[in-house]
């Protein structure tokens, strides 16, 4: 199924040729990014998808590949707290 253009913010193809759609599309009000690492938006969703990880399959939540883990990544998540840099 083909992704929308404006649809997704991200989408990974892996090697195994399987396109992953994670994030959210589109700027933020001001234009800027909508992920800010670092800032209490950031510590919020970080905090979420930690309850998100924690529930899947051992084998899913080390999988570096999954729309869960790749979002985490690009927010800086480090337990349930977001980083700047």
């Amino acid at each position: 199924m083909p992704t929308p253009r404006k649809g997704k913010a991200k989408v990974k193809v892996t090697a195994s040729g399987k396109k992953i759609s994670f994030g959210q599309a589109g700027k933020a009000k001001g234009g800027g990014a909508r992920v800010k690492p670092g800032t209490s938006k950031g510590d919020s969703y970080c905090a979420r998808s930690l309850g998100i990880k924690k529930r899947l399959p051992k084998k899913k939540q080390n999988d570096p590949n999954t729309p869960n883990n790749l979002s985490r990544k690009r927010w800086k998540c480090s337990g349930a707290k977001s980083r700047r840099s």
